[in-house]
């Protein structure tokens, strides 16, 4: 059965995506309106997740995955011991069609966090792929800094 994810950090790169989940295919973009993107983690490193915040904006990229691609995004997202999943509707940008899609979220109890230089250049490449401004992802940084 096919459904929708929504990808907002590394997983944005399409590069990446091909590996993790072969035969995934990127559909579109939308926007998950009021939560902010922000770095949290654990002592293996700091990844991006979302948060609520009234009147803040995160853009996403929408895959179509099939099961086998979930379980896949599961174990790499350490799902659910690190980030759970959440259901949403989102608005596809290109097409207008609002949609059914699941996205991870890191459980909220987990430190901010700065990550590595690697990381963030992977989600940079990504958000490239995916036609968004860095500027989210420069102020995820400075808003983890800013909390810390």
């Amino acid at each position: 059965m096919k459904k929708y994810y929504l990808a907002y950090g590394s997983n944005l790169n399409k590069g990446q995506m091909r590996m993790r989940c072969p035969g995934a295919v990127p559909v579109g973009t939308a926007e998950i309106k009021g939560y902010q993107l922000l770095f949290k983690g654990s002592r293996t490193g700091s990844y991006l997740t979302i948060e609520k915040k009234k009147g803040a904006v995160v853009p996403v990229g929408v895959w179509e995955v099939d099961e086998r691609h979930e379980r896949y995004l599961d174990i790499y997202e350490g799902y659910p011991s690190f980030y759970y999943k959440k259901d949403m509707k989102v608005t596809l940008k290109e097409t207008q069609q609002e949609i059914d899609a699941f996205v991870y979220i890191m459980h909220e109890e987990r430190p901010l966090g700065i990550p590595s230089e690697f990381y963030v250049r992977v989600c940079e490449a990504g958000y490239e792929d995916f036609g968004f401004n860095a500027k989210y992802i420069r102020a995820a940084i400075k808003a983890s800094q800013g909390g810390m």
